[in-house]
């Protein structure tokens, strides 16, 4: 993994030796140089740069909403819940509740990947690391439309455990491993695309570092709940 910019960051505190180079940086770019919907597939690095220097919360709150929408719906999907909710119950929660998760979910992630990743140099503040977040989402929304014809297809069968419909006819398959591909492809291509914007705006050259600010972040939930079950565990033990 790599990022897709390797010039000087403008968010990088600066050396002597390189305050006359990025004097002479043109990284920035125009109001006309910035078309993020399509720049940010192939140049997150370059187009997370251009928002957050023209305007940081450019569609960040519509692009969490959304983003929540599309999670909802995922973790409906991966938790059966199915098979205690009716579709239309699902769907209900899933554009109800799903953009309330998502500005959630946005809030949280940032405060996370700024506390860690200050221990590894980071610079960028809360609003850029929302900005960085929300935008590299945008292939997992590029993804929502699909649940349209999905939900056509193979209606309930999608968040329940047995699928009835898929059994009972086999060449619904083919479209259904087909979507799921599609989907996997868009969720990968986001979370690289996270890596990118997160190094861009903390300062890292490499977005492997973004990757290991992210990997951080998830430490920071994880480890103190595992401490915790062992700690509960041993207690109901002794």
């Amino acid at each position: 993994m790599r990022s897709d910019d390797s010039g000087t960051n403008p968010y990088a505190t600066p050396s002597p030796l390189s305050v006359e180079s990025s004097q002479n940086a043109s990284f920035v770019g125009t109001d006309e140089d910035l078309h993020p919907f399509r720049t940010i597939w192939t140049s997150p690095r370059r187009t997370v740069r251009q928002i957050v220097s023209i305007d940081p919360k450019l569609h960040v709150v519509p692009l969490a909403c959304l983003a929540g929408v599309g999670e909802t719906l995922d973790r409906a999907s991966t938790r059966n819940a199915g098979d205690d909710l009716p579709l239309a119950a699902i769907l209900g929660i899933a554009i109800l509740i799903g953009p309330l998760a998502g500005l959630f979910s946005l809030w949280i992630g940032s405060h996370l990947v700024r506390f860690s990743g200050s221990w590894i140099g980071g610079v960028a503040s809360r609003e850029h690391i929302k900005t960085a977040i929300a935008w590299a989402s945008v292939p997992s929304i590029a993804a929502l439309p699909l649940w349209i014809p999905q939900i056509v297809l193979f209606g309930s069968d999608l968040f329940t455990q047995e699928t009835p419909g898929l059994e009972a006819q086999p060449m619904l398959l083919i479209p259904f491993l087909a979507f799921a591909l599609v989907e996997l492809v868009l969720g990968v291509w986001a979370f690289v695309l996270l890596c990118n914007t997160i190094a861009e705006v903390q300062g890292f050259r490499s977005a492997w570092r973004g990757f290991g600010n992210l990997i951080l972040a998830g430490a920071v939930v994880v480890v103190p709940l595992l401490g915790l079950v062992l700690v509960v565990a041993m207690l109901s033990n002794a």
